[in-house]
């Protein structure tokens, strides 16, 4: 059974004529393709293309750090976490900074009411604890309490509080025992430790823990108000860091982040959102996979869309749609995976926002390859080679491949499963993206 590529009633297009309809989605000016290989002397070229308004000039609230909410994990699996009576303390980086903040909680996918007695955001020290005097309490419609229903999620009221560029943030949640928390919306792979405290230990500097883990819970977002514009990067497991260090930020987007700040400077002021999801897919959901997350094609809207001040999106996916796919699905995955991506550009170019697409890596080596699925990945990215409707290429592909052995990891940049990029590899992913593509983005 072939995999439907469409979510809508979208007829199926032609490669001409879905590249003219994506263009026409955009405007005037969504006709120029811009195919810039995934090297980094010529990202570093383009740096200088002008940002337009400056950042100071443009009002309104920018996300700084972002994940992707999934879940629930099974009953009685490692990552069923449930809290009563507890604090947990999650610890994030912010991309740029800003005066004020506000933070995202999400209930999504939760199924009971999720109650919230007090939640702090403070500036980390060391460890899991935050700097003296940095702790301040987030509010909620003036309310120090929340309980967000099932499928909700909620902003904290904005609040004064000066965030450098790249801070790492303290969010600390107390779950009262009368209303016990079940970690339903998680981010399961945080490469960050996450803290639980007995008691009520939101306000506290020091944070005596009673274990810890490596997901977020209920932490969806933290924007600041400092009128920048924000790239949103969204895809599987290579965006989402999988093989980097932990407690590091040496995902992809990480490093993006610090690249804008020291090759664009004042024009750098563009927030960075991570909503990569370990074992996601383009076209559909996972069932078997733990905690992979709904398909892009479904959360592109909420994970993309509707991020504030987002102005660009790079997209990185379709590895796993090929390798877990069946032997009959896999005969119309390039069409399939082609038709996905269109619907992500013409959703991107009906809201102006600048799309980058992104060549699929080696997989030889992983061991979950095969000659078929080799030539899918290959046809793919053929496509994705040629004039099409995005804005740019970045040719991960060409980046990371061995040039002795193309259809594996080159060992440099390999973190040992012949798969997902070591510290040293998602720096050249980052360093291939090309900035001129986000030099000029504005609010």
């Amino acid at each position: 059974m072939s995999i439907p590529a469409f979510r809508t009633s979208l007829p199926h297009l032609s490669d001409s004529q879905s590249d003219h309809a994506a263009r026409a989605a955009g405007g005037p000016d969504s006709g120029r393709r811009r195919f810039v290989l995934g090297v980094p002397a010529l990202a570093g070229s383009l740096a200088l293309a002008p940002f337009g308004v400056s950042a100071q000039q443009l009002p309104g609230w920018c996300a700084s750090w972002g994940c992707a909410p999934a879940g629930p994990a099974p009953a009685g699996s490692y990552y069923d976490y449930n809290f009563s009576g507890q604090t947990i303390r999650m610890f994030i980086r912010a991309s740029i900074g800003g005066k004020r903040v506000r933070v995202r909680l999400s209930n999504q996918m939760g199924s009971a009411p999720l109650a919230i007695d007090a939640a702090w955001i403070g500036l980390r020290n060391s460890a899991q604890a935050v700097i003296a005097g940095s702790n301040h309490p987030l509010t909620f419609g003036g309310r120090s309490t929340i309980t967000i229903q099932p499928g909700a999620h909620v902003l904290s009221d904005p609040l004064f509080f000066q965030v450098a560029p790249f801070a790492d943030l303290a969010v600390s949640l107390y779950f009262p025992s009368s209303l016990p928390a079940r970690a339903s919306t998680l981010h399961r792979d945080s490469w960050s430790s996450t803290y639980v405290a007995s008691g009520n230990a939101a306000a506290n500097t020091t944070f005596s823990y009673t274990r810890s883990f490596a997901s977020w819970a209920f932490l969806t977002e933290v924007d600041v108000d400092v009128g920048a514009p924000c790239v949103v990067a969204i895809g599987d497991s290579l965006t989402d860091g999988q093989g980097s260090t932990v407690n590091q930020n040496r995902r992809w987007p990480d490093y993006l982040a610090r690249r804008l700040q020291a090759e664009l400077g004042t024009a750098g002021r563009i927030g960075v959102v991570n909503r990569g999801i370990a074992g996601n897919r383009l076209l559909v959901d996972d069932p078997n996979a733990l905690l992979a997350g709904h398909d892009v094609l479904e959360r592109f809207d909420r994970d993309v869309l509707a991020t504030p001040g987002v102005q660009a999106a790079i997209v990185a996916i379709g590895t796993n749609d090929i390798i877990l796919a069946s032997s009959t699905a896999l005969t119309q995955m390039r069409d399939n995976l082609v038709n996905g991506y269109r619907q992500l550009i013409m959703k991107a170019r009906a809201r102006g926002i600048t799309i980058l697409g992104a060549t699929l890596p080696p997989i030889q080596g992983s061991g979950r390859n095969s000659a078929a699925r080799e030539t899918v990945r290959q046809q793919v990215n053929s496509w994705l080679r040629s004039p099409n409707a995005f804005d740019a290429l970045v040719d991960w592909d060409s980046v990371l491949r061995d040039p002795q052995a193309p259809a594996y990891l080159r060992s440099a940049y390999n973190s040992g499963d012949g798969l997902h990029p070591n510290d040293a590899g998602y720096q050249a992913l980052a360093a291939a993206v090309p900035l001129g593509e986000l030099a000029s983005l504005r609010v």
